[in-house]
């Protein structure tokens, strides 16, 4: 249930998930995309770390209740998604993309993937 989100941060949210999902393809086939879906997130209100005022965080959570994602939505207006996909990079190799990232704040967003050196 998404009732914790206001109205005006839910169009914001859907569009993240879909830039999120943009990102994630780049890297996983179509039949291996995780469930990257805004009926997924589960919002609730939390305190601003920064000021101490209200923001949303949102969690994904797999089949075993493990957190796979998150997205939050800061109270001066900044915003921060990301989605674990945890593949091996399909260019660099000894490399695996960890998870896909987007962050911003009003009608600009930025996406890159968290890419770590394999051990």
């Amino acid at each position: 249930m998404n009732d914790a989100l206001p109205e005006p941060l839910v169009v914001t949210a859907r569009r993240l998930v879909e830039v999120l999902r943009g990102e994630a393809i780049k890297f996983v086939t179509v039949d291996k995309l995780p469930d990257i879906l805004w009926q997924g997130l589960m919002f609730q209100t939390v305190v601003d770390p920064a000021n101490g005022l209200a923001g949303h965080e949102g969690t994904w959570r797999n089949a075993r209740g493990e957190r796979v994602g998150k997205m939050i939505f800061n109270s001066d207006g900044s915003f921060y998604a990301e989605y674990d996909l945890c593949v091996p990079h399909p260019y660099k190799r000894g490399w695996f993309i960890e998870s896909v990232t987007v962050w911003g704040r009003g009608e600009e967003i930025k996406a890159e993937p968290r890419v770590l050196a394999m051990v």
